[in-house]
């Protein structure tokens, strides 16, 4: 595992326990396994942070700081996971994710047009809103699943390559 580049670019416990909006979790940032890159807060963080990119709300690193503290796992990498959807990627991610929860579903895909107004989104909540939602949260189990068992394989193959080199 890289745990040295990982750790050179992750920043300080103080940086983050300091930052204005993470304030509203006051002394649960100081628990020591949030700020640990191991193998057991490495994977984990990475199936939090995975889940959250999914979940289409604004302020996901909100949501990813909150339940890496619920999960005891590393928060910077929680919370830095949820830049997978950036507004680059979150068009192409949400329509997939809209496209397999029909097929879920079995209803048809619907054309529509997005406006970024809050009309818009009140009157296509009951159209398109379900299978939307069901899409964002089999994706984002999906995902959070595969990640955690790449990251925990690559983190235990990681071990045993160095066991296995430490012996010759």
């Amino acid at each position: 595992m890289p745990k040295k580049i990982i750790e050179r670019f992750m920043p300080k416990p103080e940086t983050l326990q300091n930052h204005k909006h993470l304030q509203m979790f006051g002394k649960l940032l100081h628990k020591p396994n949030l700020w640990a890159l191991n193998r057991r807060s490495a994977p984990m963080a990475f199936a939090v942070g995975l889940f959250v990119a999914w979940v289409p709300m604004p302020f996901q690193m909100v949501l990813a700081a909150a339940l890496a503290i619920v999960f005891n796992c590393n928060l910077p990498i929680a919370v830095a996971l949820v830049w997978i959807t950036n507004p680059i990627t979150m068009p192409f991610m949400f329509y997939a994710a809209y496209l397999f929860g029909a097929k879920l579903l079995s209803h048809p895909p619907q054309r529509f047009t997005f406006e970024a107004s809050w009309q818009w989104i009140e009157s296509s909540l009951s159209t398109i809103g379900p299978p939307f939602l069901l899409g964002c949260v089999v994706f984002g189990v999906i995902f959070a699943a595969v990640g955690y068992f790449i990251v925990h394989n690559l983190w235990k193959y990681s071990i045993l390559f160095k066991w296995k080199n430490r012996t010759k």
